[in-house]
């Protein structure tokens, strides 16, 4: 049994009627109707085939048979709450340890990366007695109250809010445009000075730090890139202060990165996080995610008195799936292919900067790369307008990425990187089409301040 399918019109008419009207589409001008999805690829109701190169969500490939095979069995068997012993459980905790640092070991489910990062504050509150959180620029942790206190990515969005006297906002560690660049002799530690800054003054009001809270490397932030060491020494600095180092790996983890399955880990072997918080491709589009913690901080949580209990999370279909999303990945090798094609993207974009110059920067790690847009390389002024047009604008002369069936975002806070964070089975082949695509339409963009933004 299939849902009516509605003309497009009637289906925008009804969202506008009966959906909140602050969730947005995306190319609300023209939104896409989207019906069916395998692979790197998505299908309007026309029939009409996109590359996804945005949906870090549908990790494996969208609609993956293994994932949906594996979800639908065990929905066929039981779907219960975690109360009930369950095999599920224990072996889907068992095989994401084994990814994980030893002292990483005892796994909260819940289900969604919001949920996974609210529950981590929650930990880091009663281990450490203390309530503030150090989080940083442009950072986005989730949409419920108390991570869009910990979001300057949303909160700076609002006009008249007042940010939180127990939130501290530190610099991005941007190497690009951040107050610290690729030219500083030790941007890492200038980037964690700043950061223990932040402790100081929080203790001269009388203030104690409780949590760090970062994306490993920063999303929504313009994929950014922490520089090698910055984790281990703002470690250092929370840890003297009392306080927990929680690593956001919603948008990064699972291998995305290429050459380590979680991002943190590009930090380097002695750094390990407090407490790791996973979401959005842990089951493939299926609504689970995960907090790891140590034992001692878990014990901690315990001693509350306090019972945890999720009703969903950790749900005998959601282990299943996660299970078999972690079979994928190995059996596919797409970590490997991350590396391989993340890479090769990085490569012709690369060509693409020296082409150019509307291109500023290259950035990331398998595949989770940007590209900076920028109308002037010395003064960095952004090229958001270009950025946009490039993406969805086709009130210009030819044909922009959605007129040719690619689908890409641009973000940052100024909106002018491009974001490439495709399903882990994206190729070489994909990453070919869509450069070119960026390369014929960016030879007919000249950086302009007059360039319409269609949203």
């Amino acid at each position: 049994m299939t849902a009516e399918m509605f003309p497009k019109e009637k289906t925008i008419d009804l969202r506008k009627k009966h959906i909140g009207p602050s969730c947005k589409v995306f190319f609300s001008h023209d939104p896409i109707k989207i019906v069916r999805a395998k692979g790197q690829y998505m299908y309007d109701e026309n029939g009409v085939r996109y590359l996804d190169c945005i949906n870090n969500v549908a990790h494996v490939g969208h609609s993956h048979p293994m994932v949906v095979k594996a979800g639908a069995e065990q929905m066929e068997l039981l779907n219960t709450n975690s109360r009930f012993l369950h095999d599920n459980l224990v072996q889907y905790a068992q095989r994401l340890q084994a990814t994980l640092p030893e002292k990483l070991s005892v796994c909260y489910f819940v289900n969604s990366g919001s949920e996974a990062n609210d529950l981590a504050l929650r930990l880091a509150w009663e281990y450490t007695g203390h309530k503030d959180v150090i989080t940083l620029d442009n950072a986005y942790h989730g949409h419920v109250s108390s991570l869009i206190n910990i979001s300057p990515y949303k909160f700076h969005q609002l006009a008249n809010a007042e940010q939180s006297k127990s939130v501290h906002v530190a610099l991005s560690p941007d190497l690009y445009r951040g107050n610290y660049r690729q030219d500083h002799p030790d941007p890492a530690t200038a980037y964690a000075d700043d950061v223990n800054n932040l402790i100081q003054k929080a203790h001269e009001k009388g203030h104690k730090v409780g949590a760090f809270i970062a994306e490993s490397l920063q999303s929504c932030g313009g994929q950014v890139i922490p520089p090698a060491g910055y984790f281990q020494k703002v470690a250092q600095h929370v840890h003297q202060a009392g306080g927990l180092f929680i690593a956001d790996e919603v948008q990064v983890g699972f291998g995305r990165v290429g050459t380590h399955f979680w991002a943190f880990q590009l930090q380097g072997e002695d750094f390990v996080p407090d407490i790791v918080t996973m979401g959005k491709p842990i089951g493939n589009g299926h609504p689970m995610s995960c907090v790891v913690t140590t034992r001692e901080v878990a014990e901690a949580f315990k001693n509350s008195g306090m019972e945890y209990f999720n009703t969903f999370g950790g749900n005998p279909v959601s282990c299943a799936i996660g299970l078999a999303v972690l079979d994928v990945i190995e059996k596919e090798d797409l970590q490997g292919n991350a590396l391989r094609v993340g890479g090769y993207l990085m490569r012709l974009l690369e060509q693409q900067k020296e082409k150019h110059p509307l291109v500023g920067d290259i950035r990331g790690r398998g595949l989770f790369v940007g590209a900076e847009l920028v109308r002037d390389r010395v003064k960095l002024t952004p090229a958001t307008a270009e950025a946009q047009d490039i993406i969805y604008n086709s009130k210009l002369c030819f044909p922009r990425l959605k007129e040719q069936h690619i689908l890409l975002s641009a973000d940052g806070p100024h909106r002018n990187v491009l974001k490439f964070k495709p399903p882990m089975c994206f190729s070489e082949e994909d990453a070919d089409m869509v450069v070119e695509k960026i390369d014929e339409i960016l030879t007919g963009v000249k950086p302009c301040s007059q360039l319409a933004i269609v949203i």
